[in-house]
């Protein structure tokens, strides 16, 4: 592996790491405003992680060790993805062709599961009931994702992330094709419920909506820290994917340098901005539906997937 690419290989995992919480502090301070509040500051997030990391950590009677490991085998599984799928780079890094479309969301698979043997694990009722309806949910998300990743395959033939984003990017008519758009509507969809940004009462400690709190309910201290760290990486790289394979593949600096890959940790997050006020805007404008309406939200999202598939069929490549 040559300095450059290592640098660049440091620097992506970097940024994920260091960017994911200042990403979720804006979007809760954007939130903010769309409710006439001033809200917490953007850098928020980063003084709860040093409170959490400072604090103790307490274990819940009868848990085992799958409750300690389990937050940190999600955490570098989120490490893992950040260096095989497009970040801030148009053009593969080391590591990233043993990582396909299907890799990527297997890793994403592996974590969100360890996550839930931990919750589990904890004994607790309240982590169970975040645990069940994430399990629930998940079963009409997971049949949509790889309805896309097959979509994304017809389109170029490949399944690799970066040869959907050079394709993209160099050709209108592939971009404009209605597989493509149909495909990058459903994964629109699809991003929503992964993050948390559906229009549902699905945040805090309401038992009637307690999904992704529910689960972390008796971690504390370091463990708690590190889950919502998990949590804002997973959304970072969602949303990464997003703009650079699917929505907004353009922009980014294509010399592998090391000036070239700092240029673009500027235009990533320009774009993530722009999908912020997107998020935001549905959120505020979209009234919030009941808990059990998430499995019809989660049902468009897959005829979509499965419309771009019959698109393909009846057009043909672009």
């Amino acid at each position: 592996m040559e300095p450059t690419q290592q640098v660049v290989n440091v620097l992506q995992a970097a940024t994920v790491l260091l960017l994911s919480p200042l990403l979720a502090g804006v979007l809760a301070r954007a939130k903010a405003w769309t409710e006439s509040r001033t809200g917490p500051s953007v850098f928020q997030p980063y003084f709860d992680l040093a409170k959490y990391l400072r604090k103790e950590t307490l274990l819940p009677d009868g848990a085992s060790r799958v409750f300690i490991v389990a937050p940190l085998v999600a955490f570098g599984t989120y490490l893992l993805i950040s260096i095989v799928v497009p970040i801030i780079t148009p053009y593969p890094i080391p590591y990233a062709s043993s990582v396909d479309f299907l890799g990527g969301g297997l890793l994403f698979g592996l974590a969100g599961a360890v996550t839930l043997l931990a919750a589990l694990d904890s004994g607790s009722n309240y982590t169970a009931l975040g645990a069940s309806r994430t399990v629930s949910f998940a079963a009409f998300g997971e049949p949509t994702l790889i309805v896309v990743f097959f979509a994304v395959a017809l389109i170029t033939g490949t399944n690799n992330p970066y040869v959907t984003n050079n394709l993209l990017s160099s050709s209108t008519s592939a971009y404009l094709a209605p597989t493509h758009l149909l495909v990058t509507a459903a994964f629109f969809l699809l991003l929503l419920a992964e993050i948390g940004r559906l229009p549902v009462e699905s945040a805090g400690l309401m038992e009637f909506g307690m999904l992704e709190d529910g689960r972390q309910f008796e971690h504390s201290g370091r463990l708690l820290g590190i889950l919502r760290w998990n949590g804002w990486m997973k959304q970072f790289l969602l949303c990464s994917v997003f703009l650079n394979v699917f929505a907004a593949p353009w922009g980014m600096i294509a010399q592998p340098t090391v000036l070239g890959a700092l240029v673009n940790v500027g235009v990533l997050f320009g774009k993530q901005l722009v999908l912020v006020a997107g998020l935001v805007a549905i959120e505020a404008t979209v009234a919030k539906v009941r808990l059990f309406k998430i499995r019809d939200y989660l049902a468009l999202a897959f005829s979509l997937a499965i419309l771009s598939v019959f698109a393909f069929a009846v057009l043909g490549a672009p």
